[in-house]
């Protein structure tokens, strides 16, 4: 994720994306450009197998970098596209030599042979990227612990412990860099209360720059980096359901970003960089050229945002109410209102197709001026819907408040906006929230 979404920073910890100037390398109103400063150098990535891990190491291969691909994908996915060795041909083709590396970033023994073949095949290593992450957006109580366990096992402790295995071998390069993929610190709590667990772990990441820049100031330079806006990845495509690439940025984007740290010497050390201020410092004016569809309305990325009062208007602009802004409660009759006639109309367009390629029960839990407990059961006999409780259990339960359920249903919310800001809270089956969105297309035709 990075699927990841929300505005400029609010950096409690210490100053963010303080950049500082560099060489201009680009006319404008292009991608940055590569100017062969990294070639020879030797980049070690984890999740380099595809999404925003593949575009850096691209982007490094381009000037003749040698690339240690250490991911988990060996064999084809059913789902998700690359494996280490895809990767490691599109990098000898664009110019760059290729280790690639089995390697799950929890285990020791996987990371320290990577380690090993990538010195003795390159003579040493003078970069590590630590892009590997897992993601999992549910509240507390609906957070298993097995989720909990991989999200810090991937983000806080493979980061802490590939930083450690690599770092003997930074010390001995002329110019080394620790770049950790992770937000700048923002303790601003609407990033906690609907993804505690997610925050905590991609924190770790953060907290890792926070001390090791400290730690090995004026020896390595170590920073992170962070997406402004959502990047199409496969991850984001999953999760974000149809539609969702067009309100995203390329990862080349966040490839040029890096590159442009990696040119940094080490005293360009603890800072917390957004892609889009660092690539302005280096001219970049124009950034529809890293659109997925120019001109079209972006999606802003976690953790990132200055006053809720800003990041209210925001989202709004974009059609969501946000979640720290409380609604009206109301005591109106399921039986009248603007709820009651978006599901007369939802009973309209159930059919046995629908019900077929659903099989999903969902239950929406509205607030506001409209509340209610209302369901939608896409999986027995032709479908059915209305106020109250489903007939069976539901797979899926949505919350959110009752003018932002209207919305969605008219097509003038994305449910992936509602979800990322905050406002919508699902509870069960994710890959059942996402086909509800057929549905919703159906209805706009109705309305």
């Amino acid at each position: 994720m990075c699927y990841c979404s929300v505005r400029v920073e609010f950096n409690v910890t210490r100053s963010a994306s303080v950049v500082h100037s560099v060489p201009r390398h680009c006319t404008g109103d292009t991608m940055l450009q590569n100017t062969g400063k990294l070639a020879g150098y030797t980049i070690f990535i984890t999740g380099a197998s595809r999404g925003i891990g593949k575009a850096i190491a691209l982007k490094a291969a381009r000037d003749g970098a040698n690339v240690v691909i250490a991911a988990k994908t060996a064999d084809p996915h059913p789902k998700l596209p690359g494996t280490i060795y895809t990767a490691a041909a599109e990098i000898e083709a664009a110019g760059g030599k290729a280790l690639p590396c089995i390697v799950d970033v929890r285990d020791e023994k996987q990371i320290n042979d990577a380690v090993e073949q990538a010195v003795e095949k390159f003579g040493g290593i003078d970069i590590l990227v630590n892009n590997a992450s897992a993601i999992n957006l549910t509240g507390t109580l609906e957070t298993p612990m097995k989720k909990i366990d991989l999200m810090l096992g991937i983000n806080l402790r493979g980061t802490y412990l590939t930083s450690k295995l690599c770092i003997p071998h930074l010390l001995k390069s002329k110019n080394p860099h620790i770049l950790n993929l992770s937000p700048p610190l923002n303790l601003n709590p609407i990033w906690f209360k609907n993804h505690t667990a997610y925050t905590m772990a991609k924190y770790g990441m953060s907290m890792c720059v926070l001390g090791m820049a400290e730690e090995f100031k004026g020896s390595i330079a170590v920073n992170a980096l962070w997406p402004k806006t959502a990047i199409q990845t496969a991850a984001m495509d999953m999760l974000g359901g149809s539609g969702i690439d067009k309100q995203c940025r390329k990862a080349e984007i966040v490839a040029d970003a890096a590159y442009a740290i990696f040119k940094q010497p080490t005293s360009f050390t603890g800072q917390f960089v957004i892609d889009e201020d660092i690539l302005r410092k280096e001219g970049i004016r124009d950034f529809d050229v890293y659109a997925v569809e120019p001109g079209h309305p972006l999606l802003p990325d976690f953790f990132l945002d200055q006053q809720p009062e800003d990041l209210a208007r925001q989202m709004k602009e974009h059609g969501a109410t946000p979640a720290f802004k409380s609604g009206k409660t109301s005591t109106d009759s399921a039986s009248t209102g603007p709820v009651s006639d978006m599901f007369n109309i939802i009973r309209g367009v159930l059919s046995p197709d629908i019900v077929k390629t659903t099989q999903g029960v969902y239950k929406f839990d509205l607030s506001g001026d409209h509340a209610g407990v209302w369901y939608i059961d896409l999986k027995n006999d032709t479908g059915s819907a209305g106020s109250g409780e489903p007939p069976v259990k539901a797979d899926v339960i949505m919350t959110l408040d009752s003018s932002d359920f209207i919305k969605m249903f008219e097509g003038k919310l994305k449910p992936t906006m509602a979800f990322m800001s905050g406002k919508l809270k699902i509870k069960g089956d994710m890959g059942l929230a996402i086909k509800l969105e057929k549905m919703m297309a159906m209805m706009k035709s109705k309305l």
